[in-house]
C-alpha cells in the first residue's frame, strides 16, 4: 500500500545529516526522493563506521531514495536538475 506522500517527487540536494534525514522521512512516507550528489559524493558516504565502502549514517539517512550524480559546475548540470524538477 502506498504511503501518504505517494506521487510527490522530492529532489534532495542536501548533504551530511539534517537534510538527508528530513528527506528520508519523506521517502519513508512514500515520496519519490531523488538524492542528487556531486561527482565526489556526499561526505557522509565515508565518514564514521563503514561497511562495503559506505557509512551506516549514509545508508540509514538515504534509504528509500533513488540517486543520481550531477555536476552542477558543468553547464548541463542545472538543466538536468530543472528537468527533474519539472516532472
Amino acid at each position: 500500500m502506498p504511503g501518504p506522500l505517494h506521487g510527490f517527487r522530492i529532489l534532495d540536494l542536501s548533504a551530511v545529516i539534517s537534510g538527508p534525514y528530513g528527506t528520508m522521512i519523506l521517502a519513508d512516507q512514500g515520496a519519490d526522493v531523488i538524492k542528487v550528489e556531486p561527482p565526489a559524493g556526499d561526505f557522509t558516504r565515508a565518514a564514521g563506521n563503514k561497511s562495503g565502502g559506505m557509512s551506516a549514517s549514509f545508508l540509514n539517512n538515504n534509504r528509500n531514495k533513488r540517486s543520481i550524480v550531477v555536476d552542477l559546475s558543468h553547464p548541463d548540470g542545472a538543466g538536468i536538475i530543472k528537468r527533474l524538477a519539472a516532472t
